[in-house]
């Protein structure tokens, strides 16, 4: 089958490595175009047309789908069947109308649960026990097309959106060749998707990393893990901004009790965002409900750091506030 493969960043490499290695023809590759990075602004080609260039295999960057001169490119590759892997732009009619078999997205999440840019990192901000990727017949909808296979995949206490990426990524790279499979031998079954029991994992931004320490602890700590590389939480200590990569849940009735005079146990309050422990090895952060033990963090314009580190730098005391209003 005459395969033209659509996708842009490291997630996408996988399944085009599957594709290759399984000894798809693979025909061409269109992925977004270079894009300056870092301080010095270096001009740096996507993960996929860098695995392309590898195999020979023809790239394509149009800056945009729209054009009729990026529709005609498209249907002159006589494709049977587009893969369209996190590619980065939605797609026109055109383009997944033209190959016979049309456009099969795999989109990292159990559809119709999650649809959307973001779903990895929502999948954990939300609390998900388990999540999945799925290979869909692309329609010209937001992630609504008829669904063709699913694998299930768990999410577990430590993940954060980077180790689920990974895990994510590789296993949309085996589903796409069961897909593949079945789409050869005609026995590919197609299933709508329920629409009241979607849902939509909106795209990522550094605003919505800020920290409301109003809210519960294990909310925050989630919030943590699946912000975690980018754009990542944060909060303000001592006037300056600081990244927080790990944190622990603590729960305040059963580590925080004080024993007062004649041996009576109090348990004490503290307000949100109160700094109520300050140790060699972590500090910990009253919440809404219970508090955060701070494992792992970046101050502004410092590299990443564990908590002995920072506060080898930046003495804290119990009683300050974070600044998270």
């Amino acid at each position: 089958m005459r395969i033209v493969f659509m996708g842009t960043p490291d997630f996408s490499v996988p399944c085009l490595q599957a594709l290759i290695d399984d000894g798809h023809d693979v025909c061409a590759v269109f992925t977004q175009p270079d894009k300056p990075k870092g301080r010095h602004g270096v001009l740096t080609p996507p993960p996929v047309k860098e695995l392309a260039l590898k195999y020979d295999i023809p790239v394509y960057q149009p800056k945009t789908l729209k054009t009729d001169e990026a529709k005609e490119l498209f249907k002159s590759l006589n494709a049977e069947l587009a893969i369209v892997v996190a590619y980065g732009k939605i797609l026109p009619g055109e383009f997944i109308h033209a190959p016979k078999y049309g456009c099969i997205n795999m989109h990292a999440s159990l559809l119709p649960k999650l649809r959307g840019a973001a779903p990895i990192q929502w999948s954990i901000i939300t609390g998900e026990k388990r999540t999945g990727v799925t290979s869909m017949q692309m329609d010209e909808g937001l992630d609504t097309g008829d669904m063709i296979d699913k694998v299930e995949v768990a999410i577990t206490p430590e993940d954060t959106g980077a180790t689920l990426h990974d895990k994510l990524a590789e296993a949309g790279a085996a589903l796409i060749l069961e897909t593949l499979t079945k789409l050869e031998n005609h026995t590919a079954t197609r299933t709508k998707q329920d629409d009241a029991q979607s849902c939509y994992a909106s795209m990522l931004s550094k605003e919505m990393g800020r920290m409301d320490f109003a809210k519960s602890a294990e909310e925050l700590e989630r919030l943590i893990r699946g912000l975690n590389p980018w754009p990542c939480a944060y909060t303000e200590i001592d006037g300056k901004n600081v990244k927080i990569y790990k944190a622990k849940v603590i729960a305040m009735d059963d580590a925080y009790k004080t024993q007062a005079q004649g041996k009576v146990e109090q348990t004490l309050t503290f307000a949100p965002g109160e700094i109520v422990e300050v140790a060699k090895k972590y500090f910990v952060i009253a919440c809404g409900t219970d508090a955060l033990q701070i494992q792992n963090l970046q101050p502004e314009g410092k590299k990443p750091m564990d908590t002995v580190a920072y506060l080898n730098g930046n003495p804290l005391k119990a009683g300050m506030t974070v600044n998270w209003k």
